[in-house]
């Protein structure tokens, strides 16, 4: 994932004031707009110029591109640890569709932005009880896939947009405990009742808005999650494959005893039923299913013992090309 430099799209310094903002956006808009500007890249130009303007000219979001942007290296090799973008709470229509914090995006915007900010970020909150009320926020959070099997309850880091007197804006770290529900997928949101923006001041007694976490797993190193579906390489030796054989199995939900039919070729998932993420505690559905993937591993021909076996092994099957379509 590239890091977006929103200061050197719109020429600016870090240090630049809304009023700056604004008119270098609009100066490079006029200049690159694809129904006027004959530059080549003019509609790129203006869709990372329009970009730009969207990330810095909110405060809350300026805060918080400022306070990834400090940690950053430069340079297009972003490289950050998963679940860099999580706890950044925002006001908005919230992160649809860009649930695995992976390289798509919209067509819009960039992957980097949908990252951090979300999809529908421009957006006005759909919620909220009255006009008076504390604004709804949204937020990403990052969870074990084992929580997903189990349920849990975690503390979870928010990074809160807090505006000072002056106007100022700090991010200020609020923690807060989240109850997981077995069976939650990546893109489901929590909703935490009251756990949003804080009514404004001269709306006493006012309720706040509440709090929308969308649900992201952490990569795992051992299984992959599409939808409620789990998958895990599975290695066999040659004659297992071969022959058929009985293995156990290290998933998610515990150990389970796995009949791999005779003549299992690498790549064939082996599908067990009901095994992959359970049902979700708190909706409708089913639960998902576990697959299993044939690796074949080799044995190493590091001995004159092991040597001589695969030569027997030559000998006896001569006449396989494992390079014949009709054989591989």
């Amino acid at each position: 994932m590239a890091f977006k430099d929103y200061y050197r799209t719109l020429g600016l310094e870090r240090s630049a004031t809304a009023e700056q903002i604004k008119r270098a956006y609009r100066k490079l808009a006029r200049k690159y707009h694809p129904d006027v500007s004959k530059e080549p890249d003019a509609e790129a130009r203006f869709k990372d110029i329009a970009e730009a303007h969207e990330a810095l000219c909110d405060v809350d979001r300026r805060a918080a591109y400022d306070s990834v942007a400090a940690q950053a290296q430069g340079g297009p090799a972003f490289a950050p640890a998963a679940g860099w973008s999580d706890g950044f709470a925002f006001k908005g229509g919230g992160f649809a569709g860009n649930a695995g914090g992976g390289d798509s995006s919209d067509g819009i915007h960039s992957s980097f932005f949908e990252s951090l900010f979300g999809r529908q970020s421009g957006r006005a909150a759909p919620h909220g009880a009255t006009p008076r009320a504390g604004a709804d926020q949204h937020a990403k959070v990052s969870i074990d896939l084992l929580d997903a099997y189990r349920g849990a309850a975690r503390t979870i880091t928010l990074h809160v947009p807090v505006h000072e007197a002056g106007g100022a804006v700090r991010m200020h770290n609020k923690q807060i405990l989240v109850s997981i529900p077995k069976g939650i997928r990546a893109g489901q949101h929590l909703r935490l009742a009251g756990q949003g923006q804080a009514a404004s001041a001269d709306s006493p007694g006012a309720p706040a808005g509440d709090l929308y976490l969308e649900i992201n797993f952490l990569p795992h190193p051992r299984f992959r999650v599409e939808a409620g579906d789990v998958y895990m390489d599975l290695p066999l030796a040659p004659w297992e494959a071969a022959l058929g054989a009985t293995v156990t199995l290290l998933t998610p939900g515990g150990e389970l005893e796995l009949s791999v039919p005779p003549g299992s070729k690498s790549g064939r998932k082996l599908r067990l039923k009901g095994r992959g993420l359970p049902a979700f505690a708190e909706g409708s559905g089913q639960a998902g299913d576990l697959y299993a993937v044939v690796q074949l591993q080799l044995p190493p021909a590091d001995s004159p013992t092991a040597q001589d076996a695969y030569r027997a092994m030559a000998a006896q099957f001569s006449n396989f090309n494992p390079r014949v379509s009709s054989q591989a």
